[in-house]
């Protein structure tokens, strides 16, 4: 289990190798009431995943047959990113599904990149098997100890920089990000898991009592896409009561709008995913409950000024 010790080791590791992500409040979204936000999307290459990939690779050794990843894109892009950064090779294998955008965010880095067909869990199957042949070190999108603690440091940050909230809403995928909060936080404040209705691993693990296959599909599938929650998140929430809410996809794609409209946000969807649980309603904050919302990722489908 990850906790806060190992979330304090990662945040002097990647130290330097990170962008400390600003915050605001901001009023407005049709909301009777203020929300913090954090913004990861300006984080190295889109996302909050460079805190993962660079704790994972400066905290053991890198094999000569460098390095691999599976990604829906952002996971991905992180770890070509941080392995040029620190001079390691890597390959990267991501789904058709996750875009031309993130493709060529992932090319620009000079990575060994491999396009498979179908979704995450298929382009994980091709990572595994060039683990097998190559020897080269696997670095986890979100159920590994190393991802998880470096995930948990964007909380750590977020607390330094005068978090006031009770309750944090956080978009779920694979649940690296969500099990580092719920690492850090250890039950100080609640938080809100949020998943897409076509996309929820987490809820339906909840649901079962363990994790579970579950179907993918929707417009946050490539962030947000994992087949299967991952194990270390499925305790953590189940051990810190996380809630769990639903949205759709069109309460995602109108909060998408929204932080563009009213606070010139330009995010992907599942960077606006926890922010759509208020706007929709899938989440009612009690009276006086002051609500924060991690925005996670900005790497849309389609390059804007591509």
């Amino acid at each position: 289990m990850v906790d806060r010790q190992d979330i304090e080791a990662a945040a002097a590791r990647i130290a330097g190798h990170v962008v400390r992500t600003p915050v605001m409040e901001v009023s407005g979204f049709d909301l009777p009431f203020a929300v913090e936000m954090k913004l990861e999307q300006v984080q190295h290459t889109g996302s909050f995943k460079a805190r993962g990939a660079f704790n994972t690779m400066l905290g053991g050794d890198v094999p000569d047959a460098g390095l691999v990843a599976a990604s829906g894109g952002n996971h991905g892009a992180a770890v070509a990113h941080a392995a040029r950064a620190l001079g390691h090779r890597a390959a990267i294998f991501v789904p058709e599904m996750a875009g031309p955008a993130k493709i060529a965010l992932i090319e620009r880095t000079g990575a060994d990149l491999h396009v498979v067909a179908g979704e995450y869990a298929n382009a994980f199957q091709a990572a595994q098997a060039y683990e097998a042949e190559t020897g080269a070190a696997q670095i986890h999108a979100y159920d590994a100890p190393a991802t998880v603690a470096g995930q948990g440091t964007c909380l750590r940050e977020w607390e330094g920089q005068g978090l006031r909230a009770d309750t944090v809403l956080i978009a779920v995928g694979g649940g690296g990000l969500i099990a580092g909060a719920l690492a850090w936080l250890r039950g100080a404040r609640k938080v809100v898991a949020v998943e897409p209705e076509t996309s929820c691993a987490l809820n339906a693990a909840l649901a079962a009592g363990e994790p579970v296959d579950v179907e993918v599909s929707g417009i946050a599938a490539n962030a947000l896409g994992a087949r299967r929650i991952g194990q270390i998140c499925f305790d953590l929430a189940r051990n810190f009561e996380a809630q769990s809410v639903l949205v759709r996809d069109d309460a995602i794609a109108t909060a998408q709008r929204a932080l563009w409209q009213e606070r010139r946000q330009l995010v992907e969807p599942a960077g606006a995913t926890a922010l759509a649980a208020l706007m929709s309603g899938a989440y009612v904050p009690e009276p006086g409950e002051r609500v924060a919302v991690l925005v996670c990722g900005g790497n849309i489908a389609s390059d804007p000024l591509g």
